[in-house]
């Protein structure tokens, strides 16, 4: 599933090839994709410029005239571009016509991607956002604050960074790579994390966020930006899917555990259980 950076170099790249032209119509091929109905959808969105591109934890934003409409793009979502009309695949659900004669494709080979539309609002408290926290770039976050929220709490670290509600954007790679860098076990209990720790937390989420982001995200199995990028930061992972393979601080084989039913990769040596 895309993560933040991933969903952030969509975003980015959208903003930069497909800039702000006017939809002009809508192809839709998968009512699922859009909860609201089709109907709805289409008398809403059509007729509205594209005016900015904005993003919140794993949701791409695009901000219409009068609208907000907001994707998910869960497990395959992708976008693509074309210069001019062209045979949708098997995998297109949703097809956007602009009025410089492009384009804009919605494929989605598992069929679990969702877009809603919603009046502009200031705070942008959108209903599709109900339970999705602060992003983790955003400025309004504070290591003591959410020691506070999450401290009393007896879950597993990793199970409060993979909850959209602690921070938005954090996926299975990124937790395991925050865990690493933290030095703290995955099953590490919240409760059982100091102060300190949150401040780790916090800084290497940031930080580790930040370098795939500029990396272009991080492409593995089927993912792919979609739109002529392909995320580079898999060079760099230290943990996540390098089972067996060692350790590059200590050289200890890298293991391979569930956590919460989640596929987790840490160094037994180097990553301590609190």
């Amino acid at each position: 599933m895309p993560e933040l950076p991933e969903v952030e170099t969509v975003r980015a790249t959208l903003e930069v090839q497909l800039g702000h032209p006017k939809i002009v119509g809508v192809d839709v091929y998968w009512e699922n994709i859009l909860p609201q109905g089709s109907d709805f959808f289409k008398q809403k969105i059509i007729g509205q410029s594209i005016q900015a591109y904005k993003r919140r934890g794993k949701y791409l934003m695009f901000v219409l005239d009068e609208d907000m409409l907001i994707a998910h793009l869960r497990m395959e979502g992708k976008f693509y571009i074309y210069d001019q009309p062209t045979m949708r695949n098997k995998h297109t659900h949703v097809v956007f016509h602009l009025d410089d004669g492009r384009e804009l494709h919605y494929n989605d080979t598992r069929k679990f991607g969702r877009m809603e539309i919603y009046p502009l609002a200031e705070d942008e408290n959108y209903p599709m956002l109900k339970n999705t926290g602060l992003d983790a770039f955003d400025e309004r976050l504070d290591a003591l604050a959410l020691y506070k929220k999450w401290h009393p709490k007896k879950m597993p670290l990793k199970a409060m960074l993979l909850d959209q509600t602690f921070l938005a954007g954090i996926g299975n790679i990124y937790a395991d790579e925050i865990c690493f860098a933290c030095g703290l076990h995955p099953k590490t209990p919240v409760s059982h994390c100091s102060k300190k720790d949150f401040e780790n937390i916090l800084f290497h989420t940031r930080r580790i966020l930040a370098g795939a982001v500029k990396a272009g995200g991080t492409t593995i199995r089927s993912y792919t930006s979609s739109l002529g990028v392909t995320g580079l930061f898999q060079l760099k992972l230290k943990v996540h899917a390098r089972e067996n393979q060692p350790c590059l601080i200590c050289q200890t084989p890298i293991k391979k555990i569930k956590v919460i039913g989640r596929g987790t990769c840490l160094c037994p040596k180097c990553q301590k259980r609190k």
